[in-house]
């Protein structure tokens, strides 16, 4: 278990229990049980405490950890028979974007996402989820393929923003986010999003425009990230925990705004405390929202998607 800058005094309770079990183990007379115990006790207690009230940018952590299931991991659990589709049939196969069709439960889905690697080399290769034009390119091209052929397209969202290297302004990053933020509104089948840990800028957006938003409740949905909102407006990156607060970056605080549609409750300690639980929650969610979007009619989708985006905001105006 990797922790948090916030979880450390959690981390030497854990460690002193485990200490006693080790000690165990090494001279099987010596009886710690009853002392291990409790100190589970108390890390569960303090872990229940902490998580209850987490801050804006402790949140951000917390969405961050590389522990936490990614797009990778959902997809192994949640579907059979799935055929990985590559590239944007224009430059190149970006790995920060997978997408694929495969089966949930018996129905044939598109699935996109962003995945972010779960160890060096892993993460070096799919570029830490950051997508290039190409990424978004080939999210266009298995949307318009799953509009083709009728079948609803699941997005998975983890990225902390578009990648912004010369390369890929070169190759025209956004104008393939705006197309492909297109496509999720013109498309006439059911498109639903998850953000499963961070929701960055214009490159979630890119994936998030769907009929049904649902949001992990220790994800971050965001235009900018707190480190980012920091830099412009005070100059100093390490005023992040000011920006997290004033983005309203949390799921409570998007779901109060209209933004997202469902928070997914995640166990206690994070997603990363139990990677099972956390996908199943996830699946359950999207397979409730595919089926009841399935009884629309084409038109009657992109319409419904077409206003819920129209009427964002229309409420805070009117105050």
């Amino acid at each position: 278990m990797q922790y948090l800058e916030f979880e450390k005094p959690l981390a030497e309770i854990e460690g002193k229990a485990e200490e006693l079990r080790a000690m165990a183990r090494a001279n099987p007379e010596t009886n710690v049980e009853k002392e291990a115990a409790a100190l589970d006790k108390k890390a569960a207690d303090m872990l229940g405490t902490l998580y209850k009230s987490l801050s804006p940018w402790q949140k951000c952590q917390v969405a961050r950890h590389p522990d936490r299931p990614h797009c990778k991991d959902y997809i192994e659990a949640l579907l059979t028979d799935w055929t990985p589709l590559a590239g944007d049939r224009n430059f190149a196969d970006d790995q920060a974007v997978m997408g694929g069709i495969g089966r949930l439960d018996d129905r044939p889905v598109v699935v996109i996402g962003q995945e972010k690697g779960h160890d060096t080399q892993s993460r070096i290769e799919r570029n830490f989820g950051m997508a290039r034009p190409e990424g978004y390119r080939k999210a266009i091209r298995l949307m318009e393929m799953a509009d083709r052929f009728s079948m609803p397209v699941v997005t998975l969202v983890d990225t902390p923003g578009a990648y912004p290297g010369k390369g890929a302004e070169e190759r025209g990053q956004s104008e393939a986010i705006a197309r492909s933020t297109e496509m999720c509104l013109k498309i006439g089948v059911p498109l639903v999003s998850v953000i499963i840990g961070e929701g960055g800028s214009g490159g979630a957006v890119a994936f998030a425009t769907a009929n049904r938003v649902a949001m992990l409740e220790h994800s971050v949905y965001s235009v900018i990230s707190p480190e980012g909102c920091a830099s412009i407006l005070w100059k100093d990156a390490e005023k992040m925990r000011e920006a997290a607060e004033a983005l309203r970056l949390t799921a409570d605080d998007l779901k109060q705004l209209g933004v997202i549609d469902r928070i997914v409750k995640e166990p206690k300690g994070g997603a990363q405390r139990d990677r099972t639980a956390t996908i199943e929650a996830v699946g359950r969610e999207v397979r409730d929202m595919v089926e009841k979007l399935s009884g629309l009619s084409r038109d009657e989708i992109v319409r419904e998607r077409r206003k819920k985006f129209l009427n964002m905001g229309s409420k805070g105006l009117a105050a």
